[in-house]
């Protein structure tokens, strides 16, 4: 039995690319985020989906409410699939974090080093494997919505391919992608990274 996890990424908020937002609160999509949001929409409107699953933070949550709208089902609310916690790194600016020597230290090894007083890239990874097969068990045979942040996708993929999580650069999961892995008892396989709908 197989279950197919369509692993997206919220869509863009004005502050994507300059600054670690991790888990801040108050990260809103922009206008170009909430079109690409409803773009997504469009896309799943076609799919036969049975479940929808977020992130808490508001990027994630503003881009399942439109998928959510569009399949007329409630999105439920999953704290697995919550961003990276970031600790002191959260609302530092990537110029500032290129100056620090533990920042290039956690990009270099991703399985062996914690972002201060944060969490292991290993730990996220946890979540949101243990989350996967959870769902996997409760909705074989479907297919599910999954909208999570890059750094957990990333990790997620990287476990059911078999690879080692310093292999995350390897990956692009950009804003409002999806990525669609199907995972059986069998294993897994990953059908599409990636997939950005065009406007």
């Amino acid at each position: 039995m197989t279950t197919t996890f369509f692993l997206v990424r919220h869509a863009a908020h004005d502050r994507v690319g300059t600054v670690l937002c991790g888990r801040m609160p108050g990260v809103h999509l922009g206008a170009p985020g909430r079109a690409q949001a409803d773009r997504l929409a469009q896309r799943f409107a076609g799919e036969n989906i049975s479940g929808i699953f977020t992130s808490p933070l508001e990027r994630a949550l503003e881009t399942a409410q439109p998928i959510a709208a569009r399949l007329e089902q409630s999105p439920q609310v999953c704290d697995a699939i919550t961003e990276i916690e970031f600790g002191r790194w959260t609302g530092l600016s990537f110029e500032s974090l290129n100056q620090d020597p533990l920042w290039s230290s956690w990009n270099v090894s991703r399985s062996t080093n914690r972002a201060p007083e944060g969490e292991t890239m290993l730990e996220a990874q946890g979540r949101i494997v243990g989350i996967l097969e959870r769902i996997r068990r409760r909705y074989a045979e479907r297919s599910v919505v999954l909208v999570s942040h890059s750094d957990v996708i990333k990790a997620a993929l990287l476990y059911y391919l078999g690879m080692s999580l310093d292999a995350y650069g390897r990956l692009e999961v950009e804003p409002a992608s999806i990525t669609t892995l199907v995972v059986g008892d069998w294993g897994s396989k990953l059908f599409r990274l990636n997939e950005v709908v065009a406007a």
